[in-house]
């Protein structure tokens, strides 16, 4: 058997090339869009890509099932329960995929069909040889995370409430999943940083036998206790992730390479000005707090781009890249992986321009946690998130940026602390007085802001709190800081 696991840490997103060496067949799971490696390796390996499956209809990034068919001839298929808009095979639940010889001795995989995170969502038990006794292993999409399960509330929307989603996720965990051999290696969709479930591990596998133990939410409990645990908690889904679902269901332009065009200042305004385009910065936080083109976006290459880009940009919107030299095209890339077809084109040495037009140019405010409320004394955590006092209500003073720009004006009204960290986190402890309003949903929340007080934003380390801060001074607020190192900082008493 020739198996491959594929982990983009960017996406926290796992794919997997199983082929029978005797036949050459193989079969891709879970394929993302750019598929170049896969091709290489499978050719490399003397494997045939016969049929592409996709474990669920995904809405974290952009499938590459219609870029495989192209490329390969494969035929795509999903569990029985999906409706496409394209023509794909139909997975029956217990169906056998037989990739050895006409004997039946070779590699084979079992379809076993696991709704609950969507419902048509399927796993894949893998045998190297049909008669071993313990499978080689078990591809179990969103529904089974080391450390974790799938989020059930994704398809509440669609006439699914979350409840009945989460007691079809406990009934295949516990009928299907859990009835394999302990020993049989868990390989899921998703690691660790997924907004597909809660608190999933850095781990990219597992064993059946380790997350019967350790996996909080496959203790022993009454269903409805499993339905209230899986329901509570869950992470603000970006706003990108029902454009990708509906791609990924109804079909996609097929994807194209090649680098974005270089574009003037003048050409990158105008395409601001009379496209509705936006200018999302891709430098580090350090050069983007320094020096920014006024009302651009921010979310760097080096976190968790495409996803913070998707919770930012509306799906649809142009897009100018300011990059670092060298990395336009991996931008590119990582945007087009979610979906984000449409950049015009990219400003070459964004850092240089900025140099050379200083009227255009904004520095990013940053203040310390301890400068909070007027000092050291004024910014004591609390354990829990909502029950905290005192800091909303206070004056702050501004700090110097990090970075040496100029200092932020000093607060004279009530200001609103707001903490973009999901609810789980805020829950485990917050800053008092802070305001819960994650990032993912900032965008659909900033008319709960008032833009004439001032604003102070944190998260856990200062990298959301960046990209919520040039959100809301590209919507107009002019009085906008975020706190430099986050919760972390302030938790760890770091000035």
């Amino acid at each position: 058997m020739h198996f491959a696991q594929y982990y983009l840490d960017c996406l926290s997103q796992a794919s997997y090339l199983i082929g029978d060496k005797t036949t050459g067949r193989a079969v891709l799971v879970d394929p993302r869009r750019d598929i170049d490696d896969y091709l290489h390796d499978a050719e490399a390996a003397g494997l045939r890509i016969e049929l592409v499956v996709e474990t669920h209809i995904h809405a974290d990034f952009l499938s590459g099932h219609l870029e495989l068919a192209r490329a390969t001839g494969a035929a795509i298929a999903f569990g029985e329960a999906a409706e496409t808009g394209f023509p794909v095979r139909r997975l029956r639940d217990g169906e056998r995929l037989s990739l050895g010889p006409d004997d039946g001795e070779g590699v084979t995989l079992t379809v076993l069909a696991t709704p609950g995170h969507t419902l048509e969502s399927i796993c894949l038990v893998i045998h190297e040889h049909p008669d071993d006794e313990v499978p080689f292993g078990v591809l179990t999409g969103d529904t089974l995370f080391v450390g974790d399960v799938g989020r059930p509330d994704l398809l509440s929307a669609a006439g699914h409430s979350a409840h009945d989603m989460a007691a079809r996720l406990h009934r295949s965990l516990h009928t299907k999943l859990l009835t394999l051999p302990d020993a049989t290696r868990v390989f899921p969709a998703h690691g660790a940083g997924s907004a597909c479930g809660r608190s999933l591990s850095s781990e990219t596998s597992s064993t059946i036998g380790d997350q019967r133990r350790f996996n909080y939410a496959l203790q022993p409990m009454p269903e409805a206790d499993f339905v209230r645990l899986v329901t509570a908690g869950q992470p603000t889904a970006p706003g990108y992730f029902a454009h990708d679902a509906a791609l990924n269901r109804d079909g996609h332009p097929l994807l194209e390479p090649g680098p974005p065009t270089a574009l003037t200042l003048n050409e990158a305004l105008e395409a601001r000005d009379r496209q509705g385009a936006v200018l999302l910065d891709c430098r580090p936080l350090a050069a983007y707090t320094r020096a920014h083109l006024a009302g651009s976006l921010h979310t760097s290459l080096d976190t968790r781009f495409a996803e913070y880009a998707g919770t930012v940009v509306a799906p649809g919107t142009p897009i100018v890249l300011l990059a670092d030299p060298g990395t336009e095209q991996e931008a590119r890339l990582r945007l087009a992986r979610i979906g984000y077809d449409h950049v015009l084109g990219h400003l070459p040495d964004p850092s240089a321009v900025l140099d050379r037009t200083p009227t255009l140019t904004r520095s990013s405010h940053r203040i310390r946690h301890d400068e909070l409320d007027g000092g050291p004394a004024g910014a004591g955590l609390t354990g829990a998130g909502p029950g905290g006092v005192g800091g909303a209500g206070a004056d702050a003073t501004g700090a110097e940026t990090a970075g040496g720009g100029p200092a932020a004006p000093t607060h004279r009204s009530p200001i609103q602390l707001i903490d973009v960290r999901n609810p789980a986190e805020y829950e485990a402890g917050a800053l008092p007085g802070a305001r819960n309003i994650p990032l993912a949903g900032l965008p659909h929340r900033i008319d709960e802001l008032d833009p004439a007080r001032p604003v102070v934003l944190y998260c856990r380390s200062g990298n959301r709190s960046v990209i919520a801060a040039a959100l809301l001074e590209a919507r107009g607020f002019e009085d906008v800081c975020d706190v430099v190192g986050g919760y972390e900082a302030a938790a760890a008493g770091v000035g």
